[in-house]
Order: structure tokens, then C-alpha cells, then sequence
């Protein structure tokens, strides 16, 4: 499934060698630049870059309001399977976790999206483990189908699909598509993926081009932070980040922040990032790429959440749950697939944004208004 025009990462240790080698001009440099490079991110990302942290911050508010207003968007997962028929030893979901698997039935489906609806979500990001022969493309397409006239956005966090799946969905109403490489380091991939079909680096990395390639609205990019070096990671990200751009120039990107958090089986990240490294992403990220959605979830502390709000992020998790029908089917069981640490309800995380002078936003996509105007 892949071809000569799929992307390919630069060599990491080299990237490595360049990266660490930045000094503080290179970051004062970066930081004057009008358009930032792939080698200005790099100096960003730098352990040079940390004492202008404040700079960084700074400028980063002052871009993300500039391009985006004073908004955050809010959505919520909607976990559809537990699923998994893959080996992936940082996973709740892995095939040889002991937990119960569950696959919502379309009424259980109905029922977990209506009570995001009565919460006031208009945003909805499906997610299921790797299963295709039990949930797959005909079983998105359903989702899709019932949930569409109800929900003005759906995204979808699964399996990698072909062009011509990806495009079956984008019929259906799908407006975004977000696959995670979880690490570009292909040897530190291939030790933590050990069996299945993800452990297919090259499918994984080509996906998104063919969910632009299908006319997906939106892809959605990102690394599993702390399975590798962040900082390498996220400079092979921004090289994805361009390729897709050029590609895939039709459609919008966002990017996420996932750091590892505990799940079953006891999986501890070899490479922890902090919350000032997570800051220093933040900031970077935004600087490089003015007019990148980038998403935070609930694996992130209230605090820190807060924090990081007016430093970049345009996008935000809310009284999320990371179990197929936590919400309102099954609430009290005990399927997640990693464990949050922003537990506040929806109302909370409302009046929060809206103490620190942003406005929460439902939706900011219309598939009716789009079919209208096409």
C-alpha cells in the first residue's frame, strides 16, 4: 500500500547530531525569522531553546490569537472497540491484555452519542483498537451514517485504510482523519509493535497521504511522546508535516500531544518528557506552523491543560472517557484503553476556558452547509 511518493523520514541520527548541536544564536535566529524553517524548528526544539522559553511563550500566544482568536474547540472521544488483533506492549487495548472486549452495537452507539449531544458536543472522534475483521470499514461507514445527521463534525482514529476506504468515509461524512506514527524511529517502532498489522511501519506512514489523497477535510498528525527522543520525533513530524502540506494541499492538519500514560500491563515510557518540555513542544510547534490546530487531551493535568491553553493549543478533549460506552452504557467498567488525568466534567472545563477569556467553540464545520455550497 504504499508507492515511490510516500514519505519517507530524514536519517535520525543525523538530525540528531544537528539538532543538539544548536547553539542560542540559532534559536535567536529562528526566533526573528518571519517563516520559520524545518531547521529553525529544530533550534526551537533544542535543548539551546530552553532559556527563551518565556520568548517563546510569549510570541506563541501572540501568533495563536493573531490566526485564531481568543476560541478553543471542544470534542469529545467516542470510543467505539476495544478490540485489538495487535502487540503493542504501551497499550490497554493490546491483544495480550486479559480485559473484556467490547464492540458497541448501534444502539449502544446511539446511546453514547446522544449523551454527548444533551452535554452540547457537536465534535465527535471515533476510536477503536485494530480489528478489522470485527469492526472495519462497513462498521465506520454505519457509524458514520447514523451518527452524521445528528453531529456537524466526526473524526476518525483507527486502523490504517486505503485511498479508496478512506474515500468510501469521506462520502459517509467523514471530515477528518488522524493516524499517529507513535515513533518515527523505525528500530524503537519495531520493538514496541511486535505483532499485527501495525507493525507495518511503511503502511502507518503512508496512511494520512491517502486519506488527503481521498479528499479528507482534515488529517491529524502526531507522536506517542515518550516512547523516543520528543525532540527528534517531533522534528520527523514536521518534515511529515511539509510533505502532506504540499501533497495533500486541499486539506487542513492538526496535531496532538499525546504523552504516555499509565495503562494495563504497566508500560513506563523509556523517554519521559516534562511539563516544561511540554511546553517548549507547545511553542515550537505554534511558531513553526502559525496556522496549525494543535490538541490537547485529558492525559494532561487540569493545571497544566490550563496553562498550556493560551501558549498554542486551539483544540481541547473534554469529560472524556477511553472506554468503548463510558459514557453512558457502561460507565463503571473497567475497559480503558490508558487512564486520564483531567477528570473534570464538561461543565468544569467550560467555565475554566471561559475564565481565562476564551470562548468555547462546538463546532466550526457545517458537512450540510458544505454539501450546499459544493
Amino acid at each position: 500500500m504504499t508507492d515511490e511518493r510516500d514519505f519517507q523520514p530524514p536519517d535520525w541520527q543525523t538530525s540528531g547530531l544537528s539538532l543538539y548541536a544548536k547553539t542560542g544564536a540559532d534559536v535567536e535566529r529562528a526566533l526573528a525569522s518571519p517563516r520559520r524553517s524545518t531547521d529553525d524548528f529544530m533550534a526551537l526544539l533544542s535543548p539551546a531553546a530552553r532559556p527563551y522559553l518565556e520568548t517563546m511563550a510569549q510570541l506563541s500566544h501572540r501568533l495563536t490569537v493573531q490566526r485564531f482568536g481568543r476560541v478553543q474547540q471542544l470534542f469529545a472521544p467516542l470510543y467505539l472497540s476495544n478490540a485489538c488483533a495487535n502487540e503493542c506492549d504501551y497499550c490497554g487495548f493490546s491483544m495480550s491484555n486479559r480485559v473484556r472486549r467490547k464492540v458497541l452495537s448501534t444502539d449502544e452507539l446511539a446511546t453514547e452519542a446522544a449523551y454527548l449531544k444533551q452535554q452540547g458536543f457537536e465534535h465527535l472522534l471515533l476510536v477503536a483498537g485494530e480489528a478489522p475483521r470485527v469492526v472495519g470499514v462497513d462498521y465506520y461507514e454505519r457509524a458514520l451514517q447514523q451518527l452524521g445527521p445528528e453531529m456537524a463534525q466526526i473524526s476518525l482514529e483507527v486502523q490504517p485504510l486505503s485511498t479508496e476506504e478512506y474515500r468510501r468515509l469521506h462520502q459517509a461524512g467523514l471530515h477528518a482523519v488522524l493516524v499517529y506514527q507513535e515513533t518515527y524511529h523505525r528500530p524503537t517502532y519495531r520493538q514496541h509493535h511486535t505483532r499485527g498489522n501495525k507493525a507495518d511501519y511503511d503502511n502507518r506512514l503512508a496512511a494520512l497521504a491517502r486519506a488527503g489523497d481521498a479528499g479528507i477535510h482534515r488529517l491529524g498528525l502526531g507522536v506517542l511522546l515518550g516512547l523516543a527522543d520528543w525532540r527528534l520525533d517531533s522534528l520527523m513530524a514536521a518534515h511529515h508535516l511539509r510533505y502532506l502540506e504540499c501533497r495533500c494541499w486541499r486539506s487542513r492538519f492538526s496535531l496532538s500531544f499525546p504523552r504516555l500514560r499509565p495503562a494495563e500491563g504497566g508500560f513506563q515510557a523509556p523517554h519521559p518528557l516534562s511539563d516544561a518540555d511540554l511546553v517548549q513542544l507547545v511553542c515550537a510547534w505554534r511558531l513553526f506552523s502559525p496556522d496549525l490546530e494543535l490538541s490537547l487531551s485529558t492525559r494532561e493535568p487540569a493545571q497544566l491543560r490550563e496553562h498550556l491553553l493560551p501558549l498554542g493549543v486551539t483544540s481541547l478533549s473534554a469529560g472524556s472517557s477511553t472506554r468503548p460506552g463510558g459514557y453512558a452504557v457502561e460507565p463503571d467498567a473497567a475497559l480503558e484503553q490508558f487512564s486520564i488525568d483531567d477528570n473534570r466534567s464538561l461543565k468544569d472545563v467550560v467555565a475554566a476556558v471561559q475564565r481565562l477569556d476564551y470562548q468555547p467553540v462546538w463546532k466550526d464545520w457545517d458537512r450540510h452547509l458544505h454539501l450546499a455550497i459544493g
